[in-house]
């Protein structure tokens, strides 16, 4: 145990010094601007946890900017997360501050004013940039001042003792920088304040489509100093209903600040520490208790059990010991001449799972090692996403090619048809699961519809990357031998002894996913608040150690539950193996569904979307997690009947 130890503290060490850094794309550059330099505004979607639909920005009555919407270049991996990111008509200047701007005056229709109070009780997000970094949301209440940092700052809200919409028209922008030289200004931070009033100008003297050009005055609030919110009580609010006149207005204040570039992305990755690592820091213990338990198991049956065994059965008993006991022998020995027999039941199926599982499993390990030394980057919008697919894609050679050496090992003779099925089963499930989704948001005219372009670049890396190196990893595992077992399989099956309750298919099956569910679920739930509560994620390093401690949990629960399954004369391993530690998937599905519940919300296209993704992703848990207990069990079982003496 000492050399186990020394690696776990090694890891440990090597997890808590990458996770408290921020992670940036090497190569990417600060911007500086000087004085009285153009600073750009853009507005990206309106989103809700609530419902999970995203909104493009214009499609509410908002100011619109002056010379049309333009959309901004987008990467495979924004698209893909319904991003669509675009000018605003905001006027910003480093380190010029202005107050009461006037934006735009518009006037709500009945639609207008419907969708408004819609976004409203949804709890609808303003999500916009400033430099490549997200406005935090600060709210000013007579309790509390809260800052947000995950989610941007609300349409509006809804006051239920009155029961009135009040919608958010006036913007007090704060931005931070940092003088990192001379005149050369560095944006370090960015928070909106908003506020709802109902303006009044001071006359009636003025063109309501020119309110840009022309400023005209407001009494409503000052042009000597930013909104604060005894200015705001002293005006009426701005309740949503039809015919309402709404004047859009900001502030905008330039802050020094002592924070570097390089650290800017600190705050909003750590929320302003609301979780703070000692969480992550026991999901760590947790963990590794479990993986040292199982570890103590593993090793007293190969030190204990396994040794006596294999002594026993390699021993020539005398004459004399043989008239003492004339008893049958019984273990895991008899079992030699069938342990390696193929598989009864769908042979092609397991080969296809096991290559599939192959490859998602070198495409999880690389994605989070690349995550966790800084390749990819919450500044760089997209990237995590584009990073899983082109790996997926390009590890289809190791799939194909572990599925062929399997399926040759079965003896199996339409190869063409187990690569066809390794090629489009998994990722046709996905697809298709995707497909329906996209049709259902674009049927609400949601931004999380991709466009046809963007599903045909998807259908091109299937079709011209993944599937040919489908083809040619299984005709590089068809060329190669078959696996080579200690023993050989006789031409008549054993028959199969009655087996207790606690050695049952079902009950090993139930069973060995609880231990690797136990090991991750803590981590899970951050997981799961970075896909569906909009915060960011970004403890990679706590991730690939706990990846880790997964993989380690489900290799050992699976060769213990396999040697009990042995000794019980059962040798119908194959399937069993895939199915202990793949179960793992059914208790982080189960879990999950327990955490939809923090959506809250009623409508049916929201419980599509989240069981949906979370299906695809459990699926593909399952195929991971499943195939790590089948190579632990294929290890395990070459290693002890290699290790004994076969008449």
């Amino acid at each position: 145990m000492g050399r186990s130890g020394a690696v776990l503290t090694a890891a440990a060490w090597w997890a808590s010094r990458w996770c408290g850094e921020a992670f940036y794309l090497p190569g990417v550059a600060p911007r500086e601007y000087k004085q009285g330099d153009k600073v750009e505004l853009k507005v990206n979607k309106l989103t809700s946890i609530h419902t999970q639909i995203p909104y493009d920005y214009y499609s509410h009555k908002f100011c619109k900017p002056k010379g049309g919407v333009k959309q901004s270049a987008e990467n495979l991996g924004e698209f893909l997360s319904g991003d669509r990111i675009e000018n605003s008509p905001y006027v910003l200047f480093m380190r010029v501050d202005e107050y009461c701007k006037v934006l735009c005056q518009n006037k709500l229709t009945p639609a207008n004013a419907q969708q408004f109070k819609h976004s409203i009780d949804k709890a609808y997000h303003h999500n916009w940039i400033v430099d490549n970094i997200p406005a935090a949301s600060v709210i000013d209440t007579e309790q509390y001042v809260t800052t947000s940092y995950s989610r941007g700052f609300p349409v509006g809200y809804y006051e239920a003792e009155l029961g009135k919409h009040y919608l958010y028209n006036h913007a007090s922008i704060v931005i931070e920088y940092h003088e990192a030289v001379e005149d050369g200004n560095r944006i370090v931070g960015f928070y909106v304040e908003p506020f709802s009033i109902q303006h009044k100008f001071v006359t009636s003297d003025y063109d309501p489509k020119k309110l840009a050009e022309t400023h005209p005055m407001l009494e409503t609030c000052s042009t000597e100093r930013p909104m604060d919110l005894d200015q705001a009580n002293k005006a009426d609010k701005l309740f949503v209903v039809r015919g309402a006149t709404v004047v859009y207005t900001y502030d905008i204040v330039w802050k020094a600040s002592s924070i570097r570039w390089a650290s800017r992305w600190d705050i909003y990755l750590s929320m302003d520490n609301a979780v703070p690592k000692k969480v992550h820091w026991f999901s760590i213990v947790n963990s590794l208790m479990i993986v040292v338990c199982l570890t103590g198991m593993v090793a007293m049956i190969l030190a204990r059990n396994l040794r006596r065994d294999i002594s026993q059965y390699n021993r020539v008993a005398t004459d004399e010991e043989a008239e003492a006991d004339p008893h049958e022998e019984t273990g895991w020995k008899l079992v030699h001449q069938d342990v390696f027999r193929p598989p009864a039941n769908m042979p092609m199926l397991l080969c296809v799972f096991v290559g599939t599982g192959v490859q998602v499993f070198i495409m999880t390990l690389l994605t989070i090692a690349f995550a966790a030394v800084g390749f990819v980057s919450p500044a760089n919008r997209g990237s995590l996403m584009i990073v899983v697919l082109l790996l997926f894609v390009c590890m289809g050679s190791f799939a194909g090619y572990h599925c062929a050496r399997l399926y040759k090992t079965f003896k199996g003779q339409r190869w063409q048809k187990a690569t066809f099925l390794t090629a489009f089963l998994y990722p046709g499930v996905c697809f298709a699961v995707f497909f329906a989704l996209d049709l259902t948001l674009a049927s609400y005219g949601s931004t999380g519809a991709v466009p046809v372009t963007t599903l045909l670049a998807l259908l091109a890396l299937w079709f011209g990357i993944s599937v040919p190196l489908v083809f040619l990893g299984a005709y590089l595992g068809f060329r190669k031998e078959p696996f080579d077992f200690p023993v050989k399989f006789s031409n008549i099956p054993r028959p199969i002894p009655a087996s207790s309750w606690y050695v049952s298919p079902p009950f090993t099956v139930v069973v060995g996913g609880v231990l690797p569910f136990g090991a991750c679920f803590v981590e899970l739930f951050f997981i799961l608040s970075s896909m569906w509560m909009d915060q960011y994620y970004y403890v990679f390093g706590f991730t690939f150690l706990v990846f880790l401690i997964l993989c380690v949990t489900c290799a050992e629960i699976t060769m213990v539950l396999l040697y009990f399954q042995l000794c019980a004369e059962d040798y119908r391993w194959w399937w069993r193996t895939f199915l202990t530690s793949g179960s793992t998937a059914l208790y982080v599905f189960l879990y999950s569904a327990f955490y939809f519940s923090k959506l809250e919300t009623n409508l049916p296209i929201t419980y599509a979307l989240y069981f949906g993704y979370n299906g695809i992703v459990s699926l593909g848990l399952f195929l991971l997690t499943g195939t790590i207990g089948y190579f632990s069990a294929l290890w395990f079982n070459i290693t002890i009947f290699s290790s004994i003496k076969v008449d």
